[in-house]
């Protein structure tokens, strides 16, 4: 019932740039706190970047903040990430997520609080 999409991923060079995009169905888009997660091979999931279900501000993981940046569009029940500077350490699968009413802090702390995942999106990162 409920979806979440990743698209954007790809193969690109140090410094390069991608957008990723989440599309969401079946929820209400408004009422979720959603957040873009990262694993790399042999490693656990890794908070990246998270909007509040109600707006403000965004949270960014030390290793990401300055170069990625978090946005959302509710007419199109679409969350983004824009990733600039990247670097080889950024290569992963990127998964979108989304909770209930969260809070980013909740987000960051601990990814298994989060109520619905995308199946991901490869980025892969050269040097």
């Amino acid at each position: 019932q409920v979806q979440l999409v990743e698209s954007g991923g790809g193969s690109v060079q140090a410094g390069g740039s991608l957008r990723l995009s989440c599309e969401a169905s079946g929820l209400t888009f408004s009422s979720y706190g959603m957040g873009w997660f990262r694993q790399a091979p042999g490693k656990e999931r890794e908070f990246v970047a998270a909007l509040s279900w109600r707006g403000g501000s965004p949270y960014y993981n030390d290793s990401v903040k300055g170069r990625f940046t978090i946005s959302r569009d509710i007419a199109k029940n679409t969350v983004y990430l824009q990733m600039n500077s990247l670097k080889p350490e950024d290569t992963a699968v990127y998964y979108c997520a989304a909770s209930w009413r969260t809070t980013v802090k909740a987000m960051a702390e601990n990814y298994r609080g989060m109520d619905y995942w995308g199946k991901g999106t490869l980025v892969t990162v050269s040097s």
